[in-house]
């Protein structure tokens, strides 16, 4: 079956977002008087929705708090930065956007986040009409690493899910894929490159490699 679509992940394969958020975590946590270093939040954190990242703060620093609480404020702080701006894009993006549109591809941002912040990028970079759908954690039950979202995604697509690439760059994202039946491409930041990638279709350097991997895919059809 041909190749008809490419859904992307959002934060860390779309956007450098990544360092944002551990700002905002460690803020967040300053107030319960709990440091969080860079490595501890790339160790358990990098790439997993807030609600999930919540209750494992809580439980690991042993806070007296709901960790709904914890969220809604990580939360905030997001809303008030995209709000004023929006997350840098990934090196290669706009190119391969460009490129998956000339060939004919469809194209769609699969997160397990709010969908405020791939609104913010879209509209940030005139990009909101290359783009079918957006489905983010606040359109399902259970958010990646549970594929519920990439369902949703291949419903409102009409498509079947080997008529389709995902492109992630955790192992949250990829379980979400492939447990949905995608193939997905693995694109690792310095802040996912620990992650187990065992069952993507291949693991890239960045966008740009995962252009010419679509490129090679669509000459083979």
């Amino acid at each position: 079956m041909p190749l008809r679509a490419i859904l992307f992940d959002h934060d860390g394969t779309l956007v450098d977002s990544e360092p944002v958020h551990f700002r905002m975590w460690a803020t967040v946590l300053a107030r319960y008087g709990v440091s969080l270093s860079e490595q501890q939040y790339i160790a358990h954190y990098a790439g997993v929705p807030t609600r999930a990242n919540a209750v494992d703060l809580v439980r690991r620093f042993a806070l007296g708090e709901d960790p709904a609480v914890l969220a809604d404020a990580k939360n905030a702080a997001t809303k008030d930065f995209l709000l004023r701006s929006a997350f840098p894009l990934m090196n290669g993006v706009l190119p391969a956007i460009a490129e998956f549109r000339r060939v004919g591809l469809t194209l769609a941002v699969v997160t397990g986040a709010s969908a405020n912040g791939v609104y913010a990028m879209l509209r940030a970079n005139d990009l909101q009409r290359h783009f079918a759908t957006v489905v983010s954690g606040d359109d399902v039950r259970a958010s990646k690493p549970a594929p519920d979202c990439y369902f949703l995604a291949l419903e409102r697509l009409g498509l079947q899910a080997a008529d389709c690439l995902a492109i992630e760059d955790t192992q949250h994202g990829l379980r979400a894929a492939c447990g949905a039946g995608i193939r997905c491409l693995a694109l690792p930041t310095h802040m996912s490159k620990h992650h187990n990638f065992e069952c993507a279709a291949a693991v890239l350097d960045g966008m740009p490699q995962a252009v010419a991997y679509v490129q090679q895919l669509l000459g083979e059809r």
